[in-house]
């Protein structure tokens, strides 16, 4: 038995609410039960949500809370596969909805989008719209939960149609021959977990957090866990793990970036390669009194943001030397060679003179332009947008002044292009070394869908 449902909710952060519900209970064969209410959220609805779905304040007010309908939810989806379009989105909302009540809702999960991307290959696109639109399916009230929940129900009927099809495709059963898990793990737990890109926590017994990871496909990322017995470590962290969570980002660089985050604030035992490093040492550009830029190597102190960072003052230094050498650059310039005269490579002819003046400013400059070029973004200020968590939502990573500011999810179906409703959207987060590699290193190999420059 399955119950196929779709939800409305006030947008897509781990704070927003459900405002609607739609549950068809379906035998296999067809539906057998039904139900659907608005629900009175208790926060309000953002005019975007209300352009999206009609849903407004006032439409919800009179509407029953969650707490109200819960037990209708828990009794109508008893013992059935929790089914959507989508599933971690709508299964994590309602997951979410019971849990600030104190309630642990776990049901088995099917997504008609994985199953339609097996069953109905090549097709443009797998949102709900576009696959209906494709198989001739008619979506009486789009971005309505009982519109989208019928339409849905339309799609699992058409899948289970399909000459052939395997039947073990709609029996959620993902998981096979492990054994030896940690007697408090649920297989519930990992059997809800989703194959989409997002950040997986794994706590021990203790609820506390033994490693954070990343990955396109959490489900599978996770199953590499409990399969890895080729070290002592890899084999005593699969025995600990009593628990895992799970945060969907849609985009894989909001993924390196949240991981990066979370692992540097909560230093979990078992990532002991990418824990915090001290960073003593930075690289920074100054411009002096002669209006050339100087480079210069100094303790990082309070909350300095240096070009790049250093362990050690050797290896600073050691860097420090070879842009010197592959740029042309002065020494006494960059303060490897304290004099009141000219450095030492202006004598042996590897600097041009602009330790004494000889070279002008604008022509030096342009040399320091270009070596620190690779520690910079290639824009001060600008927006990254790329693909969110569902197919009506983008995600968003701002750069500001060259640092990074956070990052954040949107409803691109309503975006006003206005840069402070963009702004709005933004998860504050800290700058630091790693995080600007992260991004500069992914712009570097990826293609992300827009770039959008701000102010000067």
């Amino acid at each position: 038995m399955y119950a196929i449902i779709d939800i409305e909710t006030t947008g897509g952060r781990a704070v927003d609410k459900i405002t609607e519900i739609a549950i068809y209970i379906h035998d296999g064969i067809r539906i057998v039960d039904e139900f659907a209410t608005l629900i009175n959220p208790e926060i309000n609805i953002p005019n975007f949500i209300t352009k999206l779905t009609g849903i407004n304040n006032e439409m919800v007010a009179g509407a029953p809370k969650f707490f109200e309908v819960a037990k209708k939810i828990v009794e109508i989806t008893a013992d059935k596969i929790f089914v959507a379009h989508n599933v971690a989105f709508d299964y994590r909302f309602v997951q979410n909805e019971f849990k600030s009540l104190g309630y642990n809702y776990r049901r088995k999960t099917l997504c008609t989008v994985q199953l339609s991307r097996k069953l109905v290959p090549a097709l443009p696109s797998y949102s709900l719209g576009r696959i209906c639109d494709d198989l001739g399916i008619v979506i009486e009230g789009r971005h309505r939960a009982a519109g989208d929940a019928f339409a849905t129900t339309k799609l699992f009927e058409y899948l289970l149609s399909i000459n052939n099809v395997d039947k073990d495709l709609f029996s959620s059963n993902k998981i096979q021959g492990l054994n030896n898990l940690h007697p408090l793990l649920d297989k519930n737990t990992i059997e809800n977990l989703p194959e989409e890109t997002g950040v997986y926590y794994l706590y021990n017994d203790k609820h506390e957090l033994i490693y954070i990871g990343k990955s396109k496909n959490v489900y599978s990322r996770v199953m590499t866990h409990f399969a890895n017995t080729k070290s002592r470590k890899a084999i005593e962290m699969r025995n600990n793990i009593a628990d895992i969570s799970y945060e969907l980002t849609g985009s894989e660089l909001i993924a390196l970036l949240l991981e990066s985050a979370e692992i540097k604030q909560n230093i979990p035992l078992y990532n002991r390669s990418q824990r915090r490093t001290i960073y003593n040492y930075g690289l920074f550009m100054f411009e002096d009194e002669n209006n050339y830029q100087n480079l210069k190597i100094k303790k990082i102190e309070g909350d300095e943001i240096p070009l790049t960072s250093f362990e050690s003052l050797d290896e600073a230094r050691d860097t420090l030397e070879k842009i010197i050498d592959h740029h042309v650059l002065c020494q006494k310039l960059c303060h490897l060679h304290k004099t009141d005269g000219a450095c030492f490579f202006y004598t042996i002819q590897q600097c041009k003179g602009a330790c004494i003046g000889e070279e002008s400013p604008e022509t030096y400059n342009k040399r320091v332009q270009k070596a620190i070029s690779y520690y910079q973004f290639e824009h001060q200020n600008f927006l990254i947008i790329d693909k969110g968590r569902s197919q009506s939502e983008k995600s968003i990573v701002m750069i500001e002044n060259g640092t990074y500011k956070g990052f954040g999810f949107f409803d691109f179906e309503n975006e006003s292009g206005d840069l402070e409703s963009l702004k709005s959207c933004i998860r504050p987060a800290n700058d630091n070394r790693d995080i600007r590699n992260i991004i500069r290193s992914y712009l570097k190999k990826f293609k992300v869908e827009k770039i959008v420059k701000f102010g000067n």
